[in-house]
């Protein structure tokens, strides 16, 4: 058996680097190392856990807050900075005359608005936001500067209107100036101080003939109401209603995206007049021309439809631009045709004569001896010129115009003159002196004429040959439109028709007519008339048209300044109509106070009534006279 031995030790592979520890005598044995122990992350978990908790609680009671209990007043106050309310303005109707050629109508514009809480310096971030914003849109707009900053200065209301009716262009001009300050503000050289102005699509109105029957239709104010004329006095039957709608903005600016709510406007209605442009332009013509040649005050001529008593013209000199209402005067802008009450003259004589062949008192052959001077009351009545005894018929006492001849026939009225005086004024009444028209037109009067038995001593002579009584020029010329209507008077009318909405064409109501005189007076008043006109011995001979039978009368009489309450200087006139033995056309003309060559009717007025009947003859292709009239008997031989 054998015994083993020690082992043997191991021998190092081939290459291996044996280490040797060797110990050092004295030195402590090496200690054997400790495990790593980390440390427990349950504390930093609880300190997160809490501070997340702290963070999602402040969000909750924020959002409980923001949710449920102040919902309402942050809802109202997001509104309040980002919705705004704004009217949509209605189209104004359109007005046309007979035609339908635009008189007056609307073209695009844009009023400028703004919110004066976008102003604040919570909004802008400084504290003269108005101050600065003014100073840019005063030039722009033409405005005050310091009343367009009070304008801008009012944090208690959200809409201020700027101006009214501008330009696209000046719309524009805004916008880049806004434009240019967004940029400046972004680049932090600058404010943007106009994010609160807005432009509002609105209409303009526009009357394309300018002075055309300007005192006719009037015009628009700054606040789109109308302010004198047919504008005035049908406005709310014009501009519509308007709308409004509500839409979001930011910054200045809509939000396409944001949704809006819209109450539509509704349009006005459109107007159609009785009204022939190219008549009243030929009128307006005439007189303007005549009052500047005359020197005179003012003047009107007045074209009547003698069967339907429409307007066909109602001009007036000085005249108006509506477009241009800065340059225009404001006592200027009336209708002084409607608005002036004046003594006519001779020209009211007609009505004296219609009484007097109504009443069988006389018939246009009556003899009348018409002596130098009359006296009456505490004068002597006198005519135009001095003369010897005339020996006049009644139709001469017309032609020459006799002052007074006219008294003596109108002293045939009654047994007494307190009762002639009770049938002339009844006459007169019945012709439409002393009332309205029946145009309903703004500013008009109705004229002066007393009660018969408030006439004085000198009224009852004179108001027979047409002083002492006051009348407008409207109210004249239907006195000659109802004597050419065989006796019947026609309300006159200055509207013929209506269109609403919905396009529906409406004709104005049918006029009142009224009987007057009988269809045989009317006749004799004709070819009295007539005999004005003919006749070598009447006053009318500048009426004469060729190829047709005129009639007619002159008026000169003495003129009431409006000032000093005074008579002084003349109003001459001329009335009639055409073709009179078919009668179509009434034409009246007045010239007030003319200083410049004459100042009779005849020779004042007798040539524009010329003019005018002329024209308008020709405009409504109204056929030449038929048989001639050369007049009838103005004076009688005494001996015979």
């Amino acid at each position: 058996m054998t015994t083993p031995g020690p082992p043997r030790p191991r021998r190092p592979r081939p290459g291996a680097v044996r280490a040797v520890r060797v110990a050092r005598p004295g030195a402590p044995k090496p200690a054997t190392p400790a495990m790593l122990r980390l440390g427990s992350p349950r504390p930093r978990l609880r300190l997160i856990g809490l501070g997340l908790t702290l963070v999602m609680l402040a969000f909750g009671v924020r959002l409980i807050q923001v949710q449920a209990v102040g919902a309402a007043t942050y809802a109202e106050q997001a509104a309040l900075n980002r919705y705004v309310t704004v009217p949509l303005a209605a189209q104004r109707g359109d007005i046309t005359d007979r035609n339908g050629t635009a008189l007056a109508t609307t073209v695009d514009s844009y009023d400028i608005t703004a919110d004066p809480l976008l102003f604040t310096e919570q909004e802008t971030g400084v504290d003269d936001a108005p101050e600065q914003a003014a100073a840019l849109l005063a030039p722009i707009l033409g405005r005050d500067q310091d009343e367009l900053a009070d304008l801008l200065d009012d944090a208690d209301s959200r809409y201020a209107v700027l101006a009214r009716q501008q330009t696209p262009q000046t719309w524009r001009q805004i916008q880049d100036l806004r434009s240019n300050l967004s940029e400046q503000a972004a680049k932090g050289t600058g404010t943007q101080v106009l994010g609160g102005v807005f432009a509002e699509e609105n209409s303009k109105r526009v009357y394309p003939n300018e002075e055309l029957a300007a005192a006719v239709l009037g015009f628009v104010n700054s606040e789109g109401q109308g302010g004198g004329g047919l504008e005035a006095q049908y406005d709310e039957r014009l501009s519509g209603e308007d709308g409004t709608i509500t839409y979001a903005q930011s910054g200045g600016r809509r939000v396409p995206t944001a949704g809006e709510d819209e109450q539509p406007a509704v349009p006005g209605t459109d107007m159609e007049l009785t009204l022939d442009r190219d008549i009243q332009w030929a009128a307006q013509d005439a007189i303007t021309e005549q009052v500047e040649e005359s020197e005179a005050d003012g003047g009107y001529v007045v074209v009547q439809d003698t069967t339907t008593g429409e307007i066909l013209a109602l001009a007036s000199a000085p005249g108006y631009d509506p477009n241009d209402m800065a340059a225009t005067d404001a006592e200027g802008l009336g209708n002084p045709a409607l608005e002036d009450a004046f003594e006519l003259g001779s020209t009211s004589k007609v009505i004296t004569m219609a009484a007097v062949l109504e009443e069988e008192a006389a018939t246009p052959d009556t003899h009348v001896t018409v002596p130098n001077r009359l006296p009456r009351a505490d004068r002597n009545f006198a005519d135009h010129a001095d003369h010897p005894t005339l020996h006049l018929t009644l139709a001469g006492v017309l032609a020459q115009s006799s002052n007074i001849g006219t008294i003596l026939a109108a002293e045939e009225l009654g047994d007494t003159q307190p009762e002639a005086n009770e049938v002339l004024h009844s006459y007169l009444r019945a012709f439409g002196f002393g009332q309205p028209t029946g145009l309903g037109f703004p500013g008009e009067t109705p004229g002066i004429l007393a009660a018969p038995e408030d006439w004085d001593a000198s009224q009852q002579y004179t108001i027979p040959f047409g002083q002492g009584l006051s009348v407008n020029a409207v109210q004249a010329a239907s006195v000659y439109s109802t004597i050419a209507n065989g006796g019947e008077r026609v309300t006159p009318t200055l509207v013929r028709g209506t269109s609403g909405p919905d396009g529906q064409y409406e004709p104005a109501p049918e006029p009142e007519r009224t009987r007057v005189v009988s269809e045989d007076t009317a006749h004799q008043l004709t070819e009295m008339l007539e005999t004005v006109v003919a006749s070598p011995d009447g006053t009318g001979s500048a009426a004469q048209i060729p190829g047709y039978r005129v009639a007619g009368k002159t008026g000169t009489a003495n003129r009431v300044d409006p000032e000093s309450g005074r008579y002084e200087g003349y109003t001459p006139s001329f009335a009639g109509f055409a073709p009179a033995d078919d009668p179509r056309v009434t034409v009246y003309c007045v010239v007030q106070n003319p200083t410049a060559g004459g100042y009779t009717g005849s020779g004042v007025c007798g040539p524009i009534f010329n003019e005018v009947m002329r024209f308008s003859l020709a405009a409504l292709q109204v056929p030449p006279t038929g048989e001639e009239f050369s007049g009838l008997p103005v004076t009688f031989d005494p001996d015979a």
